[in-house]
């Protein structure tokens, strides 16, 4: 048997059907061989029953019946063919997540190609047949994948290599020419390569949203530690604040303290010198007081008579029935103690809420410059636009529409129309100066009010000394020292535009209640030069932020 085995290809035992070896073989009527398993599943979805091989026709289903021999020769050669390729299958065992090859027994062995006409998977011993024979060589062969029966058509068995564009599903090629005859079909290839162009496309938009919020997330993360350096800041702020409280309080104190004692020891000094006084007189009236008892005790009539008229006058002596130690009273001292504490935080309070309130507005600085176009006859720039002065003299420009033509004003090469922003002007030196905002549709030409209903919100200084905020009628602003230097800040949702003495972080007036309804400008003007009293330039100056 040994010697004949090795007389014996492997065609002969190998089944028609799935291509391996034998296994629990039977013999039909006509003469060919299959596996069991392999005939009776192959009969179950064809009809009527037929030879695979030579198809002949049987009228009944023929029964099916082990052949021992082929069986025996089967397993011999399945035994000789396994040992022979063990050492180079060893290496290719399928791994958890691989394709095993279907046709082996006991140990799988990873698939190198899946058959789409056989819908079965095999290793490299068992695809020799498709590289070989000329039947299977027709066979479609592709990368090892699952589930093969998942590639054919329920309704025909037939290969799923069609695309239909209408369902949006895969058919076969008789679902085209019956279901899908009238809808809009393409080869699978065309559509994958479609639909990868897609999920490229959106792969590559995936990753761009990622990136995003990564660039978000390091944005959060930042802002993290600005607020962490912003709360340290403040906490170093506030603990500054509350010890010059605490310390204005301790010295209120001390004050008062001090005061009451010196009361006290002005009362005891009162009181130390009368006592003084009164032992003085004390003693002066005991001296009065023994001359006479001495005198009194004589029995002499003429030394008596005569020692009296010589006896010393009286001591004078002070009418002592309405002098008083009066007890100082401190309940004016404390009284007038505690307003002036209280003065004193007051003013603290209001000063360190314009702090916060400056430091706040100056984080919307902007970069602004003076607009030449804009920018009255008589007033010279500088060259980065960021300085303005009175000149006196008219200078020769063109007279466009939208140049100041009598009134020596100026406004921004910036507009805005949204949101908050924040700058700062010197005004050092100046006696007269205007600032503010004002509407892109101002009148420009010949003598206009300052005023909000004219599209103008601003304050001035005039003569000097005189500050007004031209709110429709004139408001005086009373302000304890002239600022040198004004920043303005504007909240154009809010309808705010306010002024602040940047030196000394206190507001000076806020126009509220706005309505801005188009493009709003900072708005200059250094006023006439006064014969050089008034040549200073107002001066756009980069903001210095507040500690």
């Amino acid at each position: 048997m040994s010697a004949a085995s090795c007389l014996l290809t492997e065609d002969q035992f190998l089944c028609s059907i799935c291509l391996d070896v034998f296994t629990d073989p039977v013999t039909l009527s006509c003469g060919h061989n299959f596996c069991q398993n392999c005939i009776t599943r192959h009969w179950k979805s064809k009809a009527p029953y037929r030879c695979p091989n030579c198809k002949e026709m049987f009228s009944t289903r023929p029964q099916l019946k082990i052949n021992t021999f082929i069986k025996e020769m089967s397993a011999q050669f399945r035994q000789s063919a396994q040992q022979k390729s063990s050492s180079s299958s060893e290496r290719q065992v399928s791994k958890p997540g691989e394709v095993p090859c279907d046709i082996c027994t006991g140990t799988k062995v990873k698939a190198l190609k899946s058959c789409l006409v056989c819908l079965a998977s095999y290793c490299e011993t068992h695809l020799e047949p498709h590289l070989t024979k000329s039947g299977l060589q027709k066979h479609p062969l592709m990368d090892p994948v699952k589930n093969l029966e998942g590639r054919m058509c329920e309704k025909h068995d037939k290969l799923l290599e069609l695309f239909c564009k209408n369902d949006q599903r895969c058919v076969c090629m008789l679902c085209s020419d019956t279901d899908h005859k009238t809808h809009d079909v393409v080869p699978l290839r065309e559509e994958y390569e479609g639909k990868k162009a897609e999920l490229g496309k959106t792969e590559a938009e995936i990753q761009q949203m990622i990136q995003k919020r990564r660039v978000k997330i390091e944005e959060l993360k930042h802002s993290v530690e600005l607020s962490d350096e912003n709360a340290d800041r403040e906490i170093a702020e506030g603990v500054g604040v509350f010890s010059a409280l605490k310390e204005s309080v301790e010295r209120r104190q001390a004050e008062l303290i001090n005061s009451i004692k010196e009361k006290q020891r002005e009362t005891e000094k009162q009181a130390e010198g009368f006592i003084r006084e009164l032992e003085q007189e004390i003693s002066e009236l005991e001296k009065r007081r023994a001359e006479v008892e001495q005198l009194s005790r004589s029995e002499d009539h003429l030394q008596l008579l005569q020692k009296f008229m010589s006896l010393n006058a009286a001591p004078p002596t002070k009418d002592w029935t309405e002098v008083r130690v009066h007890p100082p009273s401190s309940e004016g001292t404390v009284v007038r103690a505690v307003k002036q504490l209280e003065e004193t935080i007051s003013e603290q309070r209001k000063k360190l809420i314009c702090e916060v309130e400056l430091k706040r507005v100056q984080q919307y600085e902007v970069d602004v410059t003076l607009d030449p176009d804009t920018a009255h006859p008589e007033l010279i720039l500088s060259d980065d636009g960021k300085q303005v002065h009175d000149s006196d003299l008219r200078k020769d420009v063109p007279d466009n529409p939208e140049r100041f033509d009598l009134c020596p004003n100026v406004l921004s090469n910036q507009s805005f129309s949204s949101g908050r922003f924040y700058y700062e002007v010197q005004v050092k030196e100046k006696t007269d100066w205007t600032l503010g905002v004002a509407r892109e549709l101002i009148n420009r030409k010949g003598v206009f009010t300052l005023t909000p209903q004219n599209g103008y919100w601003t304050i001035i200084l005039r003569n000097e000394n005189e500050y007004k905020a031209c709110a429709g009628l004139s408001v005086h602003l009373s302000l304890q020292s002239g600022p040198e230097k004004v920043g303005v800040f504007v909240d154009y949702e809010e309808g705010l535009v306010s002024f602040y003495d940047v030196d000394a972080a206190a507001l000076i007036y806020s126009f509220t209640g706005c309505s801005f309804t188009e493009k709003i400008y900072p708005y200059f003007s250094p006023c006439l030069n006064k014969d050089g009293k008034n040549s200073a330039p107002l001066i756009i100056s980069p903001v210095s932020h507040t500690e």
